[in-house]
């Protein structure tokens, strides 16, 4: 590969990976907030907060969240009995945990330590690209844009 033809590809990797990198933060954050089932209201508890619910949902949805808040435990039960099933969650015990087969902790690990990884990644890589004083402009309006464009989008 010819020296010029290196340099363009990497220019092009470092503006990609900017325009990306603020849905890699925010679908690392949500998807590690989700793993440890911090969305989800447990045992009739208080709901879980405000911000962790709308993020879960723009992940889970693709959209803002507009729901009234989770509803008690007692009513899930309630129009459980009645056959109206409100989540798709039929072959998990009441706690969340599959009833049989090989525990979901392992994986948990490892998708809280992916998401760690990439979180971590995400901000080493746009620190470097935009230590890059010939590409300094175009990288941020490479990272405003993956800010604003998803933004856009989600309220379209």
């Amino acid at each position: 590969m010819k020296a010029q033809t290196a340099r363009q590809l990497r220019k092009y990797h470092q503006y990609i990976g900017l325009f990306f990198t603020p849905a890699i933060l925010f679908f690392s954050l949500s998807g590690a907030l989700q793993t440890i089932g911090l969305h989800e209201n447990h045992g009739g508890g208080p709901p879980p907060p405000t911000w962790i619910r709308w993020m879960a949902s723009v992940h889970k949805d693709q959209r803002v969240l507009r729901a009234a808040p989770p509803k008690p435990a007692s009513s899930a039960a309630g129009s459980a009995e009645n056959g109206n099933h409100a989540d798709h969650d039929h072959d998990h015990a009441p706690g969340g945990h599959r009833d049989e087969g090989p525990s979901p902790v392992p994986m948990k690990a490892f998708v809280l330590l992916l998401s760690i990884g990439l979180i971590g990644s995400s901000l080493l890589g746009a620190t470097i690209a935009l230590t890059n004083r010939n590409a300094r402009r175009p990288s941020i309006i490479a990272l405003l844009l993956g800010v604003v464009v998803p933004v856009v989008l989600l309220f379209l």
